[in-house]
């Protein structure tokens, strides 16, 4: 046999090819009696299926029951066998041999095409264990082509790696294969760095540092520090996930923060025309998440929550909450500072083919958040969130991608729990969380195409609101269109965007990745 098999990378989406002589089948008489555990129908003996059923393997034979079968019968029959299994992703499996045996018994041997091993080249900090972790055909099982296409995308999602090659190479024993994998590693460090400037707060800005593969563990970590010209405006924030706790893939996320920033309120109906009031608030406190995978595609998470607003200072606006004597505002405080404890269940599918920017694929995920009662804190509510992103390829490298958000809240929620519609995330013609309330619809469609090397244009457009209790009506939406620019820059993904909404044009810049 001769064997020769690659797997490359062409916008993420691969492809395997195999060359396979296999000597043509030629009657042999079996030497050995035919074993009592083996199954026998119409006098047919299958030997080595182990991912198909002798069933099956039966059914694609079509012999008929009454007839002897003929040399010509058994070869369309064993073709027919090979063609399902490649079909299935096994590639190499091939019928080895049809041999006649007593009574008119026919034996038939399928040699799956077994993986004898896994090799990886080209890891310098990432450690081996962490890319072998990541590979779904395995050691002894007939090798899957189909779990090997979903092997490199795992690796690329890591975002570890510039490139991932894959060949099979003959193995010791007959029709058995040694799987390579070839990576050529890329920067996982980050740091991010922003700054701004106004006559009245002076200089401010914030410093990010992170690691999405820490010590070549593949674990996350990731600090920032948030300072200002403001002296008031400070904090710090810390992050740490273990991807892969055990075998099962059960991850473990802890995050800690401390903020102070300004925040302007708009009041429920959002018109950036009516501010209320922009004053400092404090943001400290922890959450905890544990997840693990269900199948391939599907992960359940468990967060715990702990969260303390506090009320730091008026700064400027028409309403100090602090010292109002309106009866609209005097409880305002009291309604939207204290202690947030939580729990939340999150269930998530994904089967994008890159996590970074996927050309196909779903992610869907579902959260119940459930807050006080037994749990303590000064807020007692429940809230539900729905999310749906859908990729379409298009063209040669053009990517049409869709996103919709739902939520619906009740109980006693302060303003920062509430849902919120506006900036860079959402409505980008608007103001950020320009609108909140307890409940939310927003959707985004986005048209993306390449303009250069790490270049990327976008046209999209928004719609979208969130408010308080009761329906939305079509004409309360808001909605905006525009266009922007995705950067790949040695800081990470840079996104520039310009969007025409209900008051006008407004541009949004933020770090990090696309939906």
């Amino acid at each position: 046999m001769k064997l020769i098999a690659r797997i490359k990378k062409g916008s993420l989406a691969t492809f395997l090819t195999v060359s396979i002589v296999v000597s043509a089948i030629a009657p042999v008489y079996a030497a050995n009696p035919v074993a009592t555990t083996d199954f026998i129908g119409n006098n047919i003996v299958f030997k080595g299926n182990t991912k198909v059923s002798n069933e099956k393997l039966q059914s694609l034979l079509k012999i008929d029951n009454n007839k002897a079968p003929t040399t010509e019968t058994l070869r369309e029959g064993a073709q027919a066998i090979e063609k399902y299994y490649h079909d299935q992703g096994y590639i190499l499996a091939r019928v080895s041999n049809v041999s006649p045996g007593d009574h008119g018994t026919i034996f038939i041997t399928v040699n799956e095409g077994k993986l004898e091993d896994i090799v990886v080249k080209g890891n310098k900090k990432v450690k081996t264990n962490v890319i072998t972790r990541e590979i779904k055909v395995k050691r002894g099982e007939p090798f899957d082509s189909n779990k090997a296409r979903r092997s490199m995308e795992k690796l690329y999602n890591l975002g570890y790696f510039e490139d991932v090659k894959m060949k099979l190479n003959a193995g010791v024993e007959p029709n058995s294969v040694v799987l390579e994998i070839d990576v050529k590693e890329q920067k996982t460090g980050t740091y991010s760095l922003g700054g701004s400037y106004s006559e009245s707060d002076g200089m401010g800005g914030y410093v990010e540092l992170g690691d999405t593969d820490f010590l070549g563990t593949g674990d996350k970590a990731k600090i920032g520090w948030n300072f200002g010209g403001d002296s008031k405006i400070k904090g710090y924030n810390f992050s740490y996930t273990m991807p892969w706790m055990d075998s099962k893939e059960t991850s473990l996320t802890f995050n800690w923060y401390n903020m102070t920033n300004r925040y302007s309120d708009y009041g429920y109906n959002g018109d950036y025309s009516t501010l209320r009031s922009t004053y400092y608030k404090n943001v400290r406190g922890f959450d905890i998440t544990m997840g693990r995978a269900q199948g391939e595609y599907v992960h359940n998470y468990l967060t715990f929550k702990n969260r303390r607003d506090t009320y730091v200072d008026y700064y400027s606006g028409p309403v100090n909450y602090a010292t109002t004597t309106d009866s609209n505002y005097t409880s305002y405080l009291d309604d939207n500072f204290g202690l947030t404890r939580s729990v939340a269940l999150s269930r998530v599918y994904d089967s994008r083919d890159n996590v970074f920017s996927p050309t196909k694929g779903t992610y869907f995920s579902t959260t119940a958040e459930f807050a006080g009662r037994g749990l303590g804190g000064d807020f007692n509510f429940d809230k539900y969130t729905v999310e749906d992103r859908n990729y379409f390829k298009v063209g040669h490298s053009q990517v049409i991608a869709t996103r919709f958000i739902g939520g619906y809240a009740d109980g006693n929620m302060p303003v920062s729990q509430k849902f919120s519609a506006g900036g860079s995330d959402s409505l980008r013609g608007y103001h950020d969380e320009q609108f909140t309330g307890n409940r939310l619809l927003a959707a985004t469609t986005e048209y993306r195409f390449p303009l250069a090397k790490k270049v990327e244009g976008v046209l999209f457009g928004d719609i979208g609101n969130a408010w308080d209790g009761g329906s939305c009506k079509l004409n309360d939406l808001k909605s905006d269109v525009g266009f922007g620019v995705r950067l790949n820059t040695p800081l990470g993904p840079i996104r520039l965007d310009y969007a025409w909404g209900e008051y006008g044009g407004r541009t949004s810049f933020s770090f990090g990745g696309k939906f």
